[in-house]
């Protein structure tokens, strides 16, 4: 009789361990399959093929900083839903004040999959461009991010509260914000930024070259200061 209850107690860790490994297997499976799902390439920020002829800053491009001497020129791939942009944001902002008389501050468009309102909020900024409001409005949406952000329903009316705040002609607004051109502007920026490797949001080229993301402040303002005295 022991032996039977052994075998018995056996046979059940065996099942019970059988039943573990198969979890942890269908586990495994689902947490890859979830990564795979969000590796970089996988999801394209954009149906555009690459420019032919790639361009870290074009006539076109909006510089929100303009100086008479420009020594070096600090270029920003964003998304105006991205979070990470939003956290850079207030550094870059600070960086402008510190080296506005020096350096071309340039922002251009990479709306990344994923962001339900990225792609229509660089088309609100494109759209107040148009009407030379691109400064304030690129501000306004990174100021309001956390009010709009991650929402899963169109924030057209949102923009156009915006627009209405920055004193835009609503009806021309409407127009550009829809027109096929508006969407053009920035899918050229997206086809640059494919061209030049650009796979995530903020992506910064400093003097026409890709850099790492400083961590902090202090990092950015290290490394202008470098690139300035070179």
């Amino acid at each position: 009789m022991p032996e039977n209850r052994s075998t018995t107690t056996q046979s059940g860790n065996k099942k019970k361990h059988l039943y573990a490994t198969v979890v942890i297997a269908a586990v495994f499976v689902a947490v890859f399959a979830l990564a795979a799902a969000f590796l970089p390439g996988d999801d394209s920020p954009t149906d555009a093929a690459p420019a032919a002829d790639p361009r870290v800053v074009r006539a076109d491009s909006h510089r929100l900083t303009s100086p008479a001497d420009s020594e070096l020129t600090l270029v920003e791939f964003l998304d105006f839903e991205c979070e990470a942009c939003g956290a850079y944001y207030p550094a870059v902002e600070k960086l402008r004040e510190r080296y506005g008389d020096r350096v071309t501050f340039v922002a251009r468009y990479f709306p990344m999959p994923g962001h339900r309102n990225g792609e229509l909020a660089a088309r609100a900024a494109e759209a107040a461009a148009r009407q030379d409001k691109f400064d304030e409005m690129y501000r306004k949406l990174f100021d309001t991010q956390a009010e709009w952000g991650e929402a899963q329903e169109p924030k057209e009316d949102v923009f156009r509260g915006f627009a209405r705040e920055l004193g835009l002609d609503l009806a021309r607004f409407d127009r550009d914000l829809a027109a096929p051109r508006t969407a053009d502007r920035v899918r050229a920026d997206q086809r640059d930024g494919l061209a030049l490797d650009v796979q995530g949001t903020p992506t910064f080229f400093l003097g026409g070259e890709k850099i790492s993301n400083p961590q902090s402040y202090e990092d950015f303002a290290a490394a202008l200061d470098e690139a300035l005295a070179r």
